[in-house]
């Protein structure tokens, strides 16, 4: 089993006709025939000198070559991915044109066994997502994440309690 982990951030914006989830097609030769579970949320490995906070904001600045929006970040727990790896993601709500983006590079010998190295994107695109339209390009392990956001999302948009169970002690009651 891994013990490696990692953190990432995930961007979301709420339209007319949804939430829509930033995510990243993964670069390299062997995404580069892929859609079904080839699409990332941006995060990245870290070590035991970093927070996992930090680690999400600057993987999210790597991938993506821009800063992660301002806004308060909504944490989504942990998942454990087939590797071993543990994945930590937050949310955070806001717009991000995906034509702005410039990807970081990695470096791998390619083809294998050719002794050339090649540099490739970390993401070769970048797109936002409806939030149901987003589960079958995520990569699975990744999966969770959207229905935890979308947990969230439905309960910061749930209206407020109304009548006398919705206030605390005498609030809002008369003695007339």
């Amino acid at each position: 089993m891994s013990g490696k982990r990692s953190a990432g951030l995930l961007l979301y914006r709420v339209t007319d006709t949804g939430p829509e989830v930033l995510l990243g097609h993964m670069g390299g030769p062997f995404w580069s025939g892929r859609d079904s579970a080839a699409w990332s949320i941006p995060k990245g490995e870290y070590g035991p000198e970093e927070r996992p906070e930090a680690a999400a904001r600057r993987e999210f600045q790597e991938e993506l070559g821009l800063p992660p929006p301002e806004g308060p970040w909504t944490p989504l727990g942990e998942s454990r991915q087939r590797s071993g790896k543990s994945v930590t993601v937050w949310a955070v709500e806001g717009d991000l044109d995906p034509s702005l983006a410039v990807p970081g590079t990695f470096t791998m010998e390619w083809p294998r066994g050719s002794g050339v190295l090649r540099e490739f994107p970390e993401l070769d695109r970048v797109a936002w997502f409806v939030l149901a339209d987003a589960v079958e390009p995520l990569v699975t392990g990744q999966r969770v994440f959207l229905d935890r956001l979308d947990q969230c999302i439905r309960a910061d948009r749930r209206p407020p309690p109304t009548g006398p169970q919705g206030l605390s002690g005498s609030e809002g009651l008369s003695d007339t």
